[in-house]
């Protein structure tokens, strides 16, 4: 199955919805070979789930498709040791407000964190950003973009247009990132928004490291249908 048919069938388990699911689209990067955490997802309202399939520390979020930022809503908890604890977050992120669900994942260890994104420009259509992550693409805005799709020398040279690109390349003696993991994500995020079936993709944050990245945090929008026009 190509990666448009692949994506089709995403969306074909939301119909009508304009956003898909953390959960359900971080098990679509997993099955297109890109690294998102394991993790289970509990709507409101559902038994607690076995937690043991999962490798301690956890994170719990809160899911919902009104709440643009976990975090400005308290809807995130980190270092989670065991099952009681995780329980206990659980039944916390319930309680906010427009909660629909809680996501229970593994918790990834802390790398150098840059955004990956996706828009639909009016002049230009599909079109990729990509910048520093976390909290500094609001501080700093440092980011670049480029018109989607790209191949994998176009992600590395998009790479070196932003200033934070020597923290990815072994600032003040650190080891060097994983540039080829993250010419990965960038390049199959180029190919989904290529399809024409997408608004918008936020990886953000996506931690880096040395071998290897993570997909932390994932959003995916759906294009609003063409309007009809009227037959005479």
């Amino acid at each position: 199955m190509d990666r448009r048919e692949a994506l089709r069938s995403l969306l074909a388990s939301y119909p009508g919805g304009r956003v898909v699911p953390e959960h359900a689209f971080k098990k679509f990067l997993r099955t297109s070979g890109l690294p998102a955490p394991l993790g289970i997802y509990l709507p409101v309202g559902a038994p607690f789930p076995d937690f043991s399939q999962l490798s301690y520390p956890l994170v719990a979020k809160v899911f919902s498709s009104k709440i643009r930022s976990k975090s400005d809503v308290g809807g995130i908890r980190l270092g989670l040791k065991d099952a009681a604890a995780a329980a206990a977050a659980v039944y916390d992120l319930m309680g906010i407000e427009q909660a629909e669900g809680v996501i229970i994942e593994e918790q990834a260890p802390p790398g150098i964190e840059v955004i990956v994104g996706g828009i639909v420009d009016p002049q230009f259509g599909p079109v990729i950003m990509f910048g520093l992550g976390g909290i500094f693409v609001e501080l700093f805005h440092d980011v670049a973009f480029a018109l989607a799709p790209l191949d994998r020398d176009d992600a590395l040279r998009l790479m070196e247009r932003v200033m934070g690109y020597r923290l990815l390349t072994g600032f003040r003696g650190a080891p060097p990132c994983d540039l080829g993991s993250l010419a990965d994500i960038l390049v199959t995020v180029s190919e989904l928004m290529a399809t024409g079936l997408l608004e918008e993709i936020d990886l953000n944050p996506v931690a880096v490291y040395p071998h290897g990245a993570m997909i932390l945090d994932a959003k995916m929008f759906v294009a609003s249908p063409a309007p009809r026009t009227a037959s005479r």
